[in-house]
């Protein structure tokens, strides 16, 4: 058995009218997150960040964004279809690390609920999940509060 680990990152316009999705939870905020699923930055960059570990290609491939069959796909079944994957390649997820890079909302009251959804999905303990927040000091898209982003590691074993 080998250890091996991958990185993701995501990012995604703020727009009204949508609702925000982190980590599988309807967020009370005033901007949603535009994309062609429900666009939940921290799901996709786990899920980058455990399909790099495997060395498969990214979720663009697996969801590619012109699959109209796809459209508002919830991204907890983006993460449901990652956790195939590593099952199929006989891995194991020994954990993920995400942060949230945001102006707002706090992420904080949200972040036990976060771990649960993505632990359940992964087949992993809420220990083995780390969900974080930080901002950008008002600087840059992510400051001017026009996009969230958020960047992931994950280990596996294969």
């Amino acid at each position: 058995m080998a250890t091996r680990s991958g990185i993701g990152y995501d990012v995604h316009r703020l727009v009204a009218g949508r609702k925000l999705i982190l980590g599988g939870v309807d967020i009370p905020h005033a901007k949603g997150l535009e994309g062609h699923s429900d666009a939940d930055v921290l799901c996709h960059a786990i899920a980058d960040a455990l399909l790099g570990a495997l060395g498969e290609p990214d979720i663009g491939h697996y969801f590619p964004p012109s699959d109209p069959s796809i459209k508002d796909i919830s991204s907890i079944e983006i993460l449901k279809k990652v956790a195939r994957v590593v099952a199929d390649r006989e891995a194991t997820v020994i954990n993920v690390d995400v942060t949230l890079i945001a102006e707002a909302p706090r992420i904080l009251p949200h972040a036990l609920a976060m771990k649960e959804n993505i632990a359940h999905v992964l087949g992993i303990s809420i220990g083995q999940v780390g969900v974080k927040a930080t901002t950008s000091e008002g600087m840059g898209f992510v400051g001017r509060e026009e996009a969230m982003a958020a960047m992931a590691v994950a280990s596996v074993e294969i």
